[in-house]
């Protein structure tokens, strides 16, 4: 009894260093607040599971290998038809959201930027039709403006027999915009894994470069040697395998063309719409940025004789950089949530396959939702996680 009394104390007393230890307790509150959300989802779940039952429904996902029975009229990465499998109509809602959301940024990015710039230019006129711009878009639902764009190509675009042809290789029309699709010949596997030797060679001399530009203070042209390894290596792999690679020409037959890639009016308005909605809200981001950066950073760069251009290029904007990022990352995960919208105007994202048809013709409600989430949540958290790490990388380093 004397070594159980001595035991119990001791056992205490090293739970309460425990508990006193800030970093521990850190780590103790994180693994029982994972553990109790884990145990609700599994009580959650199990409920769920038990109330299907109960209606005569089954919690599963075998409904993914049936045929889908629907058409998807836009599908650039892989093949599709009627007869493939709801699984593969998933995979083509998902890429698609994936193509606008991407397509998306980069465009309200680019276009962000420089309204934010033009916002602050000193040409009254300029600073006055950009901030009119961007009142009016900020202040009307960006369903409006897809429905809007949408409207606009499709009513105001000609048919396809009158289209508007560009070098007899491209043609817009109301049924969208047609282009020329490479075709790849099967040997081209080469080129791809010579371009990605290129690429990785590329990071790791970028890394060796600033390693001894850091030593020794050499300074090689860097971005030069980058580009000549990337587009030459390329390049000669290409001749070298005898060019395999050909062009699909779009062709009008009937009342529609045929051949190359076309790319559907319901993506064009939907990446219009989301990208300069978006772009307005980027585009106060950046100018917030750019006045936080003291003005007497400008005064001295001016004192030097630098350029308005230069300024903004080499001083200005990598300061500003570190106040845009965080907001700027919201704005991200607004657009590729935004394109859930896109069931609005028949773009056949992941929630217009598997959130709308693919559950209406098997009323797997709870399968479907569960997919759709799961998507938007792995694509946020991406965004999430890439743009923390970029944050992480222009944050200043205390020495």
């Amino acid at each position: 009894m004397a070594v159980i009394s001595e035991t119990i104390p001791g056992t205490r007393n090293s739970l309460t260093r425990l508990w006193n230890n800030q970093q521990a307790r850190s780590v103790i509150i994180q693994i029982l607040t994972v553990a109790i959300v884990f145990a609700l989802l599994a009580l959650i779940l199990r409920n769920v599971v038990n109330n299907l039952e109960a209606i005569g429904k089954e919690f599963s996902f075998k409904f993914l290998m049936y045929p889908a029975a629907y058409d998807i009229t836009f599908s650039p990465f892989i093949e599709y038809t009627s007869r493939s499998t709801h699984l593969r109509a998933a995979v083509v809602g998902i890429l698609n959201t994936l193509l606008v959301a991407v397509c998306g940024i980069v465009l309200a990015t680019v276009m962000g930027f420089l309204m934010g710039i033009l916002r602050l230019s000193k040409n009254w006129l300029i600073n006055r039709l950009v901030y009119c711009f961007l009142e009016f878009t900020r202040n009307v639902p960006v369903l409006l403006h897809i429905l809007f764009i949408h409207g606009i190509i499709v009513t105001q675009l000609r048919p396809p027999r009158q289209a508007m042809n560009f070098a007899d290789s491209f043609f817009l029309s109301n049924r969208g915009f047609f282009i020329p699709q490479p075709v790849w010949e099967p040997i081209a596997w080469i080129i791809a894994v010579v371009f990605i030797v290129s690429v990785t060679f590329v990071f790791f001399f970028r890394r060796w470069a600033k390693k001894v530009q850091d030593e020794t203070g050499r300074v090689y042209p860097v971005f030069w040697i980058s580009a000549g390894v990337i587009v030459g290596a390329t390049a000669v792999a290409f001749i070298a395998t005898g060019m395999p690679l050909s062009w699909s020409i779009p062709e009008l037959r009937g009342f529609n063309f045929k051949g190359g890639l076309a790319i559907k009016p319901e993506f064009i308005a939907l990446w219009l719409a989301l990208s300069y909605y978006t772009s307005c809200f980027i585009a106060e981001i950046v100018r917030a940025g750019i006045l936080a950066v003291s003005y007497g950073q400008t005064e001295a760069a001016a004192a030097l004789g630098l350029t308005r251009n230069r300024t903004l290029q080499l001083i200005v904007i990598p300061q500003a950089i570190r106040v845009i990022i965080p907001p700027l990352a919201s704005q991200y995960l607004n657009l590729t949530k935004n394109s859930s919208l896109a069931i609005a105007i028949g773009y056949m994202d992941v929630v217009a396959t598997v959130g709308g048809i693919t559950l209406m013709q098997t009323g797997k409600e709870m399968e479907t939702m569960i997919i759709v989430l799961l998507t938007y949540l792995v694509i946020s958290m991406v965004i999430s996680g890439f743009m923390n790490w970029f944050n992480k990388k222009t944050a200043l380093v205390e020495r």
